[in-house]
């Protein structure tokens, strides 16, 4: 009897189901890809001692409790990880006849936070609180859906092989299903979310194979965007002023330029090695703010040094070094759009993240993966990793 992966399958009478069970497990469990697992848990683990050292002083806002945020930061990951189980045991293949509802959801979520539902935090008003002091971050799953959606769309007729690359009236079918939330998240206005769902569309039409025009165009309709934007007065005061102090660090060093001259002093300071977990004077005095969120990184930077910074660029380097190797050896085209579209997610927000606490990148409001604090964020990356999971199972055990 053919078990799962492929390999001979024998047993009698009641025991035979049995067997077929465990070599299926067994074949699961062999076709998963380990470091890019082990990668993204340190990074999550990593980053719950990071979130710990810089709340547990902040009494405003750990409500007294110095562990409160180390243990949120926990049960996302548990939850996130969860997520991850489940969207493997379903698979990337079964999820997409139903990715038409999980879009819909997403817009629809996306939509309420415009209505009074929604909430501002930190100057963007992109969230949906929820009971238990819990908030919502639909953007963050906006992300997975463009994805899913757009790669759906574009490998529909390769994969069923009547074309050998998406045609032009499917390109822009999938690029108006890219819009819409994009628009909607825009009107936040969440320029940072933004920013990342323009790299993941080009990504996957990258990866999909679409003609070059299309990615010539869409960077140059990119470009005169952004110009449309600033002119239409689009963007509130902030967002302007981060990126004035992004071209000009030393026009408001105590204003909108104190976050990012506080991230570098921090990074700074730590040298090769560090101050020691929990002995930065910077993350201890409360210097840099949404250092649990946004600016985690500079925690390491302080107390873990270049060798504790330097760990989380090479963790981050093995999950797209895999998510890569995933892509180019996924059986079918919808299964390398999804992978593609997860490595510019990553990447891209990676470096923003990373980039915006050295200086050389906008401040944008961007947690980094893995390791920021944030529920949302967290649960839609480690969806993103059992997709990756999810096309690597469903290869042929012959081709690990």
């Amino acid at each position: 009897m053919a078990g799962p992966g492929g390999f001979s399958v024998s047993g009698y009478g009641p025991q035979r189901g049995t067997w077929t069970r465990l070599a299926a497990r067994d074949s699961m469990v062999r076709r998963l890809d380990w470091p890019l697992m082990f990668s993204a848990l340190a990074l999550s683990l990593l980053g719950s001692l990071l979130v710990w050292s810089a709340t547990r002083n902040r009494t405003q806002l750990n409500q007294g409790d110095p562990y409160f945020f180390l243990l949120r930061h926990l049960l996302n990951t548990g939850i996130g990880f969860a997520l991850m189980v489940g969207t493997i045991w379903l698979g990337h293949r079964t999820l997409r006849g139903a990715v038409p509802a999980l879009y819909g959801l997403s817009v629809v979520l996306v939509v309420l936070v415009l209505t009074p539902l929604g909430a501002t935090i930190n100057g963007a008003h992109a969230w949906i609180l929820l009971p238990g002091g819990f908030s919502l971050q639909p953007s963050e799953f906006v992300k997975v859906t463009i994805i899913l959606g757009m790669a759906m769309m574009l490998a529909a007729r390769v994969d069923a092989g009547d074309q050998e690359h998406p045609d032009h009236w499917i390109v822009a079918k999938s690029l108006g299903l890219a819009v819409v939330p994009m628009i909607i998240v825009m009107m936040m206005p969440d320029l940072g979310s933004v920013m990342v769902m323009v790299v993941i569309v080009l990504g996957v039409l990258l990866a999909s194979g679409a003609s070059n025009r299309w990615i010539i165009g869409l960077v140059g309709a990119g470009a005169i965007g952004a110009v449309a934007v600033a002119a239409l007065g689009v963007l509130d005061e902030y967002q302007i002023n981060r990126f004035a102090a992004f071209a000009n660090p030393e026009l408001d060093p105590a204003g909108v330029g104190y976050n990012t001259n506080q991230a570098r002093i921090a990074i700074g300071s730590g040298g090769l090695t560090g101050t020691g977990l929990f002995k930065g004077s910077q993350t201890t005095g409360q210097f840099v703010p949404e250092q649990q969120t946004d600016f985690v990184f500079t925690v390491a930077g302080e107390e873990l040094g270049f060798v504790g910074a330097g760990l989380i660029l090479l963790l981050l380097g093995v999950v797209l070094w895999r998510a890569c190797r995933i892509a180019r050896e996924a059986t079918d085209l919808y299964g390398t759009i999804i992978a593609g579209g997860i490595i510019t997610w990553f990447a891209f927000q990676s470096f923003e993240n990373i980039g915006m606490t050295l200086g050389i990148m906008p401040v944008a409001g961007l947690p980094l993966p893995f390791v920021s604090y944030g529920g949302t964020s967290m649960f839609a990356v480690w969806i993103a990793v059992g997709l990756l999971q999810s096309i690597r199972v469903q290869r042929p055990l012959a081709a690990l």
